[in-house]
């Protein structure tokens, strides 16, 4: 796996520069740089670092922790502005309505996020938390993990696919519409999912949370960046704004990216060391499922001959996961020490560098996909 890895790291290089958004021809040093080409090892010590924080300075993510509304930590929020402002200041709203133009990729993403992901993830959980880990783990703290990862495949990630799609020089204006439509089934369909495969009648779903995390990581920074666009080319030009502004924010992404990592690690690192065992073993059908959700969707997109653009960034949304959300509803059902609640953040820790992968892979396989969409006949 290393080796593949590697092998997709070296043909990105010479394909497209992630840290810039730039061809490798055209970048100032012909392809990553230092921090992108490690950036696994930046991710793995942001955990480490989160986690020591926490143990070390137990009062710096306890007082963060008291800036909160509706379970959404105001500290993370800023620092997700920081990941996604790169991805929403290059959004061309003009280019928005091209998306009707190719609606196919928007019927996979929402297929797959709401037709398949939800169902998998229970059958893959199940079937590893509750079958083959069953001499590991008793049956009753199972069903608690298999309710967490239920979470996490009833909530199609949001904030970071902006970041996973600005890796992979997706288009910007048609992730936009993909997101906003996944949040708006979101809102009507996760209750229902949960309680379908949860087995309840009961449940509560935070709306505040999820209207209010529309509101912080798309609404806001969608506006900004807008703002940001439509002022700086008026005033220096677009040849200035994508040649020069672009490349100066560009490390605003990754950055964003490690410092929340630490914090989020920080806010959590208690419960993992107390599980080091079941993390590993929580971590294997979530890590199965990410695979195959963005294998599934990036395929069905290839077979259908769509722009990789388009096909990356959709097949990443079903793959990555609204964690903020699912941490939030699993510690409002089950508690904050409940099984549930430490599956959801495993879902963090996994899906950070899985997803740095799968970014590596897409870029690698970039030229398996047509310049421009083709229709069907």
């Amino acid at each position: 796996m290393r080796d593949h890895l590697d092998d997709a790291v070296d043909d990105t290089v010479d394909a497209f520069d992630v840290a810039t958004g730039t061809p490798a021809d055209e970048a100032p040093t012909g392809g990553l740089g230092t921090f992108e080409r490690l950036l696994s090892l930046w991710v793995a010590l942001a955990i480490v670092a989160g986690i020591a924080l926490g143990q070390l300075a137990p009062a710096v993510p306890e007082t963060l922790a008291r800036f909160e509304y509706a379970s959404v930590s105001l500290p993370v929020a800023v620092l997700i502005w920081a990941m996604i402002f790169p991805m929403m200041v290059q959004v061309d709203f003009g280019a928005i309505v091209g998306v009707r133009r190719e609606p196919r990729g928007l019927a996979v993403t929402t297929a797959v996020n709401w037709l398949v992901k939800p169902f998998t993830m229970f059958a893959i959980a199940w079937f590893f938390l509750l079958v083959v880990f069953a001499p590991l783990i008793p049956e009753d703290l199972g069903r608690e993990y298999l309710a967490g990862a239920i979470l996490l495949g009833a909530a199609p990630c949001t904030a970071m696919v902006f970041v996973w799609s600005y890796l992979t020089r997706g288009d910007a204006g048609y992730t936009l519409v993909q997101v906003a439509v996944n949040d708006l089934v979101m809102l009507v369909a996760f209750a229902p999912v949960v309680v379908l495969l949860l087995g309840i009648s009961d449940i509560q779903v935070p709306w505040d949370t999820v209207g209010l995390s529309v509101l912080l990581y798309i609404v806001i920074p969608l506006v900004a960046g807008w703002l940001t666009r439509t002022a700086l080319v008026r005033r220096r030009g677009a040849a200035w704004f994508e040649r020069d502004f672009l490349r100066r924010i560009a490390p605003v992404t990754p950055t964003g990216l490690i410092v929340t990592l630490v914090l989020l690690f920080a806010f959590q690192g208690e419960v993992i060391l107390d599980n080091p065992l079941h993390i590993v073993l929580i971590a294997v059908p979530l890590t199965v499922q990410t695979v195959f959700i963005f294998w599934l969707g990036y395929r069905v997109m290839q077979a259908m001959r769509l722009r990789h653009e388009i096909a990356a960034p959709g097949a990443m949304i079903g793959a990555s996961n609204f964690f903020e959300l699912a941490v939030a509803v699993a510690i409002a059902l089950f508690g904050l020490q409940s099984g549930a609640a430490l599956a959801t953040v495993v879902g963090v820790l996994v899906e950070v560098p899985l997803m740095l992968a799968l970014v590596r892979y897409a870029n690698r396989t970039r030229d398996r996909f047509p310049t421009a969409t083709t229709e069907p006949a």
